[in-house]
């Protein structure tokens, strides 16, 4: 059998139709592939925005648990300075109270109680009266 020229040219259409096919189905693939990846990107971008902004809140409320633990840890140091101080002052007490001895009626000493002198009004304020007039001789006005 002899070949026609028709058919070698029919093998050419089909091969060229054949290439033509796997080029669309190629680009479909192609854009199918490069929006798969588009999807996935943008779902990453989104991810770490989510995971950006709940870091910053996690780091927030940290930063305020730190400041009032410090806080805390301040106030205690204060007290623990006040009872270290009030222990010394009992045990220093404590220490104070064997040193002394307790008093026998033969160890006091009694004292007459002096009497007050007890002025009267008047005469307090007949004396002021009586310097402000004597100091008056030597004062001089205008």
């Amino acid at each position: 059998m002899k070949p026609y020229g028709n058919q070698l040219n029919l093998k050419k259409i089909f091969s060229y139709k054949n290439k033509k096919n796997s080029e669309k189905i190629s680009i479909v693939y192609i854009k199918l592939i490069h929006q798969i990846f588009d999807t996935i990107n943008i779902s990453l971008l989104v991810l770490i925005f989510i995971l950006f902004f709940l870091s910053f809140n996690s780091q927030r409320k940290w930063s305020n648990t730190y400041k009032n633990l410090s806080q805390t840890r301040a106030i205690n140091n204060n007290l623990i300075d006040y009872i270290s101080k009030i222990e010394e002052f009992y045990i220093s007490e404590l220490e104070s109270i064997n040193t002394y001895r307790k008093t026998k009626p033969e160890d006091l000493i009694y004292l007459d109680k002096l009497q007050e002198k007890k002025e009267s009004l008047f005469k307090k304020n007949l004396s002021s009266f009586i310097e402000g007039f004597n100091d008056s001789k030597f004062q001089r006005g205008y």
